[in-house]
């Protein structure tokens, strides 16, 4: 898996946590904050993304990230 297709799987989770997303184009350089994801939304979505990539990473690895490349930079780096 390289990174665009960890974007896309982020993107897609993202939408389902939050569906007013759908259809938008959305920058990588954004946070998850940026897109209007509460701390509840933020966890919920970086849970999923680590089970759909079968990773064990410490959530304060994942959750201290700025943006969501730097997200995709570490969950890219633990496959």
């Amino acid at each position: 898996m390289d990174k665009e297709e960890i974007f896309e799987l982020i993107m897609s989770i993202s939408t389902e946590v939050l569906p007013e997303l759908e259809g938008k184009d959305i920058p990588i350089t954004d946070s998850l904050k940026d897109w209007g994801a509460n701390s509840i939304d933020r966890t919920e979505i970086v849970l999923m993304t680590l089970e759909s990539l079968s990773l064990n990473i410490p959530m304060v690895e994942v959750t201290t990230t700025r943006t969501i490349e730097e997200l995709v930079d570490i969950l890219y780096a633990r496959l």
